[in-house]
């Protein structure tokens, strides 16, 4: 029985894998995000209400994986999504962690710098952040704001103060091997990093800008800065592409999730992140024989405490998935 477990979970994860395959951005590669990536890609799934339930199943298969996580203490995972404006990310936490322990997740979301944080280096406001070990940490926007919407309005790297030579022409590069550094010495010690890019399509986006527009409910997520941003399109898609290129690298690479579709944005989302807890395999903790002997001691005491007509221990006799016996179980058990 152990082993057709094992071999149904390899399976699992063989799937996994071959699925976020065509999304990963292979490590040295050159990326031209407007030739290499369909953001209406969906993988061959035909009906909605299909993956619809590959998220089901997905969230399901997260919720387990956090729980080991966490009991475990070991590792951290910290998933980076980033996009432009509409581009889905708020959507994609919010369905893609529906079944997880609130208590083992953190999200931070990154707008304009305080003067506090314009005080410190670029990536401190971001390392302040981070997970906990046992916790998933989700940054909604990242450290990659640094070589996007900085790159794209280079005014902003007057607000950060920096000398002279370190505002040359170079910072670009220099960021991006910065930034990598920093990625590896966080993986070195245990924390996994998933790097998603939500890719829209500029179409999708004009659709989605109107819909906040004309329905009343949505007008608060709209603001007449969103559209001055869409003018800078293609130097956004250049900031992209060259970012992908310069910093997917073999211990945090980026996938590219098709956007225009949520469901399917979602799917790939779980997808990514549960084929990095996977990964890892975090266990639950094994007790020592002096904790297991402290156990038996605390459940005789409960055991001898139960009322007369109650089962005196209900998971004695549990099932594979743990639970106790039913009430009906109970009244036959009197």
């Amino acid at each position: 029985m152990k082993d057709a477990r094992a071999h149904a979970a390899d399976e699992r994860a063989d799937r996994i894998a071959e699925f976020i395959a065509p999304l990963r951005v292979e490590p040295g590669s050159k990326v031209d995000l407007s030739k290499d990536f369909d953001p209406a890609f969906k993988a061959g799934i035909k009906k909605k209400k299909d993956g619809q339930e590959l998220l089901r199943g997905g969230v399901l298969l997260l919720a387990d994986y956090q729980r080991r996580l966490a009991a475990q203490g070991t590792h951290g995972v910290l998933m980076c999504l980033q996009a432009l404006d509409a581009g889905g990310k708020d959507g994609t936490i919010r369905h893609v962690m529906s079944g997880v322990n609130p208590q083992g997740v953190r999200v931070a979301g990154f707008k304009v710098p305080s003067a506090a944080e314009l005080s410190h280096d670029y990536l401190w406001r971001y390392a302040c952040n981070l997970p906990r070990r046992g916790e998933i940490g989700i940054f909604n926007r990242s450290h990659y704001e640094e070589v996007l919407v900085v790159r794209v309005h280079p005014e902003h790297l007057t607000r950060q103060r920096l000398p002279g030579k370190a505002a040359g022409k170079k910072i670009w590069r220099r960021r991006y091997r910065e930034i990598n550094d920093w990625e590896r010495y966080l993986t070195d010690n245990g924390f996994r990093i998933v790097k998603l890019f939500l890719n829209l399509s500029r179409e999708e986006q004009r659709i989605r800008f109107l819909k906040r527009i004309d329905v009343p409910e949505r007008n608060w997520k709209f603001s007449a800065a969103d559209a001055r941003e869409r003018t800078f399109w293609d130097a956004y898609q250049t900031a992209f592409s060259e970012m992908l290129s310069a910093t997917s690298t073999p211990w945090a690479p980026w996938y590219v999730v098709p956007a225009d579709r949520k469901w399917f944005a979602r799917t790939c989302a779980a997808a990514v992140l549960a084929h990095t807890l996977i990964d890892i395999d975090p266990q639950y903790p094994v007790i020592d024989d002096k904790s297991r002997d402290a156990l038996r001691m605390a459940k005789q005491q409960l055991v001898d405490e139960a009322p007369d007509g109650a089962v005196a221990d209900p998971y004695a006799t549990r099932g594979a998935a743990g639970a106790p016996r039913r009430r009906n179980d109970r009244r036959r058990a009197r």
